[in-house]
C-alpha cells in the first residue's frame, strides 16, 4: 500500500471538492482548480475528508496512487493558502522591473526581456532585485518561476543571474594561476 496514498486528505472548511468521474474540482476561498486523473485511481469524500483509492494492484496503479493524492491535496492547499516562489537577481546593474501585469528584466544583455503575464499567475517586485511569483497551481507556479530562473541562471564564478531564494550556488575558484609546461 502505498504510504503517501493511504493518507486521507482533510478538508478544511470553505473548500468544496466534487468528483464527477475521473475529473476533480476543488473550490476555495483563492479560486478553483480542476484536474482530470486516470481511471485507475478513484477520489472519493467521505466524512470530510477526501480518500484516493487504487483499483487494482498493477505497478501503473501503484504508482499514481500516491501521486493522485499528491496532486489533490496540493489542489486543496493551493485554494486555501495559495504557493509562492521568491527568485533573486544579484549582479551589478542587473533589476526586474513590474510593467502592467508582466515584469521586464535587465540581467545584463543588450536588451530587456520581457516576461508576459499568465493566466492564474501573479507577479510582485517588493524590490529591484527580488521577484515573487504567486498563483494557485503549484506546478504553474514552478514552472513559471524556473522560466524566469531561465533567462539568466547563476553562473558558477561570480554568483551572478536570477536564482531562488533559498538557491544555493556552488562557486568555483576560477584560474588556479599554475604554469603549463
Amino acid at each position: 500500500m502505498s504510504r503517501v496514498g493511504k493518507v486521507p486528505i482533510p478538508v478544511p472548511g470553505g473548500v468544496e471538492i466534487t468528483v464527477s468521474g475521473q475529473e476533480v474540482t476543488v473550490k476555495g476561498p483563492k479560486g478553483s482548480l480542476r484536474r482530470t486523473f486516470e481511471d485507475r485511481v478513484g477520489v472519493e469524500v467521505i466524512d470530510g475528508r477526501c480518500v484516493v483509492t487504487r483499483i487494482n494492484d498493477e505497478r501503473r496503479s501503484r504508482a499514481l496512487h500516491g501521486l493522485t493524492r499528491a496532486l489533490v491535496n496540493n489542489m486543496v492547499i493551493g485554494v486555501t493558502e495559495g504557493y509562492r516562489k521568491t527568485l533573486k537577481i544579484v549582479g551589478v546593474g542587473y533589476r526586474a522591473l513590474s510593467r502592467g501585469e508582466g515584469l521586464e528584466l535587465q540581467v545584463g544583455y543588450s536588451h530587456s526581456v520581457a516576461v508576459p503575464a499568465t493566466d492564474g499567475i501573479s507577479f510582485t517586485v517588493p524590490d529591484a532585485t527580488t521577484i515573487v511569483v504567486e498563483g494557485i497551481d503549484k506546478e504553474k507556479v514552478g514552472q513559471v518561476a524556473a522560466e524566469i530562473r531561465r533567462v539568466r541562471p547563476p553562473e558558477p564564478y561570480k554568483g551572478k543571474g536570477i536564482r531562488y531564494q533559498d538557491e544555493y550556488v556552488l562557486r568555483k575558484s576560477g584560474k588556479a594561476g599554475v604554469t603549463v609546461r
